[in-house]
């Protein structure tokens, strides 16, 4: 069966010698020549083709276009000039596999294109664990000039996604938490403000500067021009061994962050330091097909792209009745958007007489998760306004300003349990106490 095939190649030269040779085949058939993209868009959205042959100079190509031909069905070959490695490099970091050369043979063109039509269309995140798509230094090292090639541990990091319903169940507490306890560990850490709905860890970690990086790192990997050296800068070193991507701080902003290019760029931090903690938003609903006849804007689809890639899901729920029984309706929603995925459960804000557990709430809440939402296995963070106010007002973590806080103590056993520093010893005095 012979396979339908679109073009979109900038330079007519080298169009219509694809073309020429492409016309005797059997196996392959060009059915349509786009001029451009929204030309090529729409003749992917009619179903008129499998595969299409682009370039990399094509106006307005960028990671979204190719997750929308994706969508229809349509994989992309990319097409660069001879020893162009610059095209080669812009279409491997849109996440482009297959890749010929514009004077390639047509028996190459013609199995280029039957093995990207056999594999999966949609553009996959960048392996950091390769030079070509960006993969660069280990933490800590000084990072080269964009030009220089890049040295990448193949190691991946983990990435862990910090999410709870709405209703202030104490995510960014907790991710906050988790990544100083992980950089006072000397496990190097990521801190990913990704909440679409407006991101606060840029102001909780006082810091001065509220340039978005994360938004800034998604427009460049939208585009295909960012690298392991290029997120290196936009991550702001505030603590030894800690980075923070700050967030969006206005809600109307959540267009930025789109979930192709947020993979691409949670793909990237994971070369760039073993630990990648996400602060995600609480919305997880996908009814946008409801509001658009097109491909629809998708303002969850951070928080599902990066519950998606996590390889633990720690779930949040504050420790009172309105907000575990937020949190019993959205597991359902939780394990429909990712189905399988390794979950902690985390209650915050346990206290005595908040559940009417006496002096035993976790006994009650135990009981309680474990009856409406399937869930056995639960942490707790005790309740320390104190200690929260005083590191709020100040800009700083919890571990500085209440180094023997019970809320602190109760972080860094889960930190030592995601990172998989755990001293033994230590760890049972600390769960003894709990």
């Amino acid at each position: 069966m012979s396979i339908a095939v679109l073009t979109a190649i900038s330079d007519p030269r080298w169009e219509a010698d694809v073309v020429a040779g492409l016309a005797d085949r059997t196996d392959v058939h060009v059915v349509r020549r786009c001029v451009d993209l929204p030309d090529l868009l729409g003749a992917a959205a009619a179903g008129l083709a499998r595969t299409v042959l682009l370039s990399a100079d094509l106006r307005r190509l960028d990671r979204d276009a190719l997750t929308r031909l994706a969508v229809a069905g349509v994989a992309a070959v990319g097409v660069v000039a001879p020893d162009d490695e610059s095209a080669g490099r812009r279409l491997r970091q849109l996440g482009v596999t297959q890749i010929i050369a514009a004077d390639a043979t047509p028996a190459e063109m013609a199995a280029a294109v039957t093995s990207a039509t056999g594999a999966t269309a949609r553009p996959m995140p960048l392996d950091y664990s390769d030079p070509r798509s960006g993969g660069g230094p280990a933490f800590g090292e000084k990072v080269p000039e964009r030009t220089a090639p890049l040295d990448c541990d193949s190691t991946p990091g983990r990435i862990v996604a910090v999410w709870g319903p709405t209703g202030a169940p104490g995510r960014t507490s907790v991710a906050v938490g988790l990544a100083a306890e992980c950089a006072a560990a000397s496990v190097p850490v990521v801190l990913v403000d990704a909440d679409a709905y407006g991101g606060s860890v840029a102001q909780v970690l006082g810091l001065l500067d509220e340039a978005p990086g994360l938004a800034a790192a998604c427009r460049l990997a939208n585009n295909g021009t960012l690298d392991l050296a290029g997120l290196a800068e936009l991550a702001l070193q505030v603590r030894p061994d800690l980075r923070v991507l700050t967030g969006i701080s206005r809600p109307e902003r959540w267009p930025e962050l789109r979930p192709a290019a947020l993979e691409a760029v949670l793909g990237l931090a994971r070369g760039l330091a073993p630990m990648v903690i996400v602060d995600c938003g609480f919305c997880l609903e996908r009814d946008e097909e409801l509001s658009y006849d097109t491909v629809a804007p998708r303002r969850n689809g951070a928080a599902i792209a990066a519950l998606a890639l996590a390889d633990t899901v720690v779930a949040t729920a504050s420790a009172d009745p309105i907000g575990l029984q937020r949190f019993v309706r959205a597991m359902s929603d939780l394990r429909e958007v990712v189905p399988g995925a390794a979950t902690i459960t985390v209650v915050t804000k346990v206290r005595a007489g908040a559940v009417g557990g006496g002096a035993h709430p976790e006994r009650e809440i135990a009981a309680a998760l474990d009856r409406y939402a399937g869930v056995t296995d639960v942490r707790f963070i005790p309740n320390d306004a104190a200690g929260y106010d005083a590191a709020l007002a100040s800009g700083r973590t919890l571990a500085e300003v209440a180094p023997h806080s019970p809320a602190r103590l109760a972080l860094q056993a889960l930190a030592a349990e995601l990172s998989g520093k755990i001293d033994e010893p230590r760890r049972r005095v600390l769960f003894r106490r709990r």
